[in-house]
């Protein structure tokens, strides 16, 4: 395996403390501390914070795509396709109890900031309804496809929130199941009609 460049382990420990810890709190500082890099080194890489964000974004960006496109190559259908989004909740449970969605932790942050890379953060969330509705008109269900996405990706942030909040497992294997089975309710395809 190669060694990652510093650029890349500076992006990627960024990425991990803007998660846990927030962007606004998490300093040059921190980060390179935390590499343990002198800070020539890092200013070498990056000169602002907001160059580092927007590295980071990029690079959350690459990570949902590549996941999309394993999910996709996963083959299953839609149905199984759209459960592996689901699924997220539950294979990530510990870091979402403890720290939130780091996606939607962002966007939220970066919009109580009115910071200019709110835009850029939301579009990892637009990266998912896409696919999402990708995979609803797959299922046949052609002009709600959009909305019914739309409608999947909110579920699935506020149950993050709620997991948060209370961290209630059992909460989250219950809702699991339960976008499972409005799946399997959804209307009879849209015939176009």
């Amino acid at each position: 395996m190669p060694q990652r460049s510093t650029r890349d382990q500076i992006v990627e420990k960024a990425d991990l403390l803007f998660y846990e810890g927030g962007f606004e709190a998490t300093s040059f500082a921190d980060i390179a501390a935390t590499l343990g890099i002198s800070r020539g080194n890092f200013y070498y890489h990056f000169k602002t914070k907001d160059e580092i964000l927007d590295a980071v974004i990029d690079r959350r960006l690459a990570l949902t795509r590549a996941m999309l496109d394993g999910w996709a190559e996963a083959g299953g259908g839609p149905r199984a396709r759209i459960l592996s989004f689901v699924n997220i909740l539950l294979a990530n449970r510990t870091r979402i109890m403890a720290f939130g969605c780091p996606v939607g932790t962002l966007c939220t942050e970066l919009a109580k900031l009115d910071h200019a890379a709110q835009g850029r953060a939301a579009e990892v969330f637009a990266l998912f309804r896409d696919w999402l509705a990708g995979q609803f008109r797959a299922l046949g269900q052609g002009a709600r496809a959009e909305a019914l996405a739309l409608h999947l990706l909110g579920r699935v942030q506020g149950v993050a929130v709620m997991m948060t909040t209370f961290r209630d497992e059992g909460f989250l294997r219950r809702e699991v199941e339960e976008i499972d089975a409005w799946l399997g309710r959804l209307p009879a395809p849209d015939t176009g009609n």
